[in-house]
């Protein structure tokens, strides 16, 4: 910056002015180049990388900062302030800004751990202060997240007291179906609790993250036998399988079964860990 602004200053007072000029335009140039090829970039990776793009938001507006102040120091130089004292006077506008405005330099600092740790990326299922959604978003202020009605929640940094993170991208709720009878009335039970299970998605689309699956029968070493039904669920949002499903299908089995007690479906929620891939199951298979 020295160099510059000793080469303006042995230039005639127009030849300063048209100096200026050049300068601010160059600079302006700049400033648009940086931002497309950030944008151009991280639109050919979006996926990639997904927390580069609040890296190199921050990083081009601190590019695009430092030079329009350089443009601004040097214009207003020609009108008698001194660059020494302009360095000066931003340095404390910028301490009374940030006294003025803490809560924003703690969504900066929050916003920056987020980014540049392990915590959450962009596309995890995650809970965060109460609000449950897909994270589309990191930024210096607010992380953004899709809940299960599609709504876009912004969550503040300073805000975030906990976080969830759910590694599978989805609740598993079971339900376990006791089947009793001899094999046509275990035959009979398990359809009626598939065809109700298949309704499921289409009664309630808002909790369920894809089609349900059934495990099949599965008979344990004491001789019970019962079908496990499968579902992916959006976190909290189990309500309607345990009480609308749950009661439906009893009543089913009981018209046929008299003696059929509730107990008999058992509901059940896990988180199934994440699979670390090896050189030996590298690729991964996609799952069902």
């Amino acid at each position: 910056m020295d160099h510059i602004v000793g080469y303006i200053d042995t230039l005639w007072p127009s030849l300063r002015l048209v100096a200026l000029v050049g300068v601010a335009l160059v600079t302006h140039a700049l400033v648009i180049l940086i931002r497309r090829l950030a944008t151009y970039y991280l639109a050919r990776k979006p996926g990639r990388y997904p927390k580069l793009r609040s890296i190199a938001t921050l990083t081009t507006s601190g590019i695009v900062f430092s030079l329009y102040f350089f443009a601004v120091g040097l214009t207003l130089r020609e009108f008698g302030v001194s660059l020494t004292a302009y360095l000066a006077s931003a340095s404390v506008l910028g301490l009374a800004i940030g006294f003025g405005s803490q809560g924003l330099v703690q969504d900066v600092v929050t916003g920056l751990t987020f980014i540049f740790s392990d915590l959450v990326n962009v596309g995890d299922l995650v809970e965060i202060s109460g609000q449950t959604g897909i994270v589309k978003g990191i930024t210096m202020r607010f992380v953004e997240l899709e809940n299960a009605l599609g709504a876009r929640v912004f969550i503040p940094n300073r805000t975030i007291s906990n976080v969830i993170d759910y590694p599978r991208g989805y609740v598993r709720c079971i339900v376990d179906v006791t089947l009793r009878g001899n094999d046509a009335a275990k035959q009979a039970a398990e359809t009626t609790a598939i065809e109700l299970m298949q309704g499921m998605h289409d009664q309630f689309p808002g909790i369920l993250m894809t089609n349900p699956s059934t495990e099949g029968r599965i008979r344990l070493k004491s001789g019970k036998e019962f079908l496990r039904i499968k579902f992916r669920i959006w976190p909290n949002r189990g309500q309607p399988i345990e009480t609308t499903y749950r009661q439906e299908l009893t009543a089913e089995l009981k018209r046929h079964d008299p003696d059929y007690e509730d107990w008999m479906i058992a509901v059940g929620y896990e988180v199934e860990q994440k699979k670390t891939p090896t050189f030996q199951n590298w690729p991964r298979p996609r799952e069902s």
